[in-house]
């Protein structure tokens, strides 16, 4: 079957993006696994080095850039807003407070979806806002299960620390008290897309003296359940 566009750029650019859905290759392996000319497999991949479709190993090895992720979360962000509203106003509903799904936008967390706690005192987290990446129990979540040195690069200058992340990723959620904000505590866990990346984050959030200073023991199970219908929801979505 001619797979080809007509487009021979934009042709050779994909032959080499389908060679590195193996792994980690050579300029040597591509070469071979596209059968294109090695002067035209270096420079199209340093092309897509440049836009990061394309990135280096520790071992100078071409691999599927950083790029295509956030494009394929923006492709799931749809799917997961349609399945979140029931779920985070079930999730708020059983818990008392305020529910929200966070998507890392760079170096931001972005509110995609949110319900809020209805009266009293609450955390207030409209859809769009962008909070940072450097705390909070959302950001621990989206960050933890990064490959290694986007987990150096986002652990620089966070309130959180190496040890806090691998204690998410053993748990399977984390939690935050006054690190956003004083006296609010979160918590929060990984809703995975279909090929099993974490895409977004699902919290609850409110003031400390309801949630107490152990809100995971609280509250993780009923957050976690909820991350699972989400993960779950998408992975349906994509059959």
């Amino acid at each position: 079957m001619d797979n080809s566009s007509g487009v021979g750029v934009i042709d050779k650019a994909a032959h080499v993006l389908d060679a590195l859905e193996a792994g980690p290759t050579t300029l040597a392996q591509l070469v071979a696994a596209t059968g294109l000319a090695r002067p035209t497999v270096h420079r199209l991949a340093l092309a897509l080095v440049h836009h990061r479709l394309v990135s280096r190993d520790i071992q100078g090895r071409f691999v599927l850039g950083s790029r295509l992720v956030e494009l394929a979360s923006a492709a799931g962000e749809d799917r997961l807003i349609a399945s979140a509203g029931p779920v985070l106003m079930q999730l708020r509903d059983a818990t008392g407070e305020s529910a929200q799904i966070f998507r890392r936008q760079g170096d931001w967390r972005v509110c995609v979806a949110s319900a809020e706690r209805p009266i009293g005192l609450r955390d207030t987290i409209p859809v769009g806002t962008q909070l940072s990446m450097k705390a909070g129990s959302a950001a621990q979540v989206l960050l933890a299960w990064e490959d290694h040195d986007r987990l150096l690069e986002g652990l620089q200058s966070a309130r959180f620390t190496p040890t806090v992340l691998a204690g998410v990723r053993r748990r399977g959620w984390g939690q935050s008290l006054g690190e956003r904000e004083p006296g609010v505590a979160s918590v929060s866990a990984p809703v995975r897309g279909p090929s099993g990346r974490v895409i977004a984050a699902v919290s609850i959030s409110g003031p400390i003296e309801r949630l107490t200073r152990q809100p995971g023991r609280l509250h993780a199970e009923v957050v976690c359940n909820a991350a699972r219908v989400l993960t779950e929801a998408l992975r349906k979505t994509n059959d």
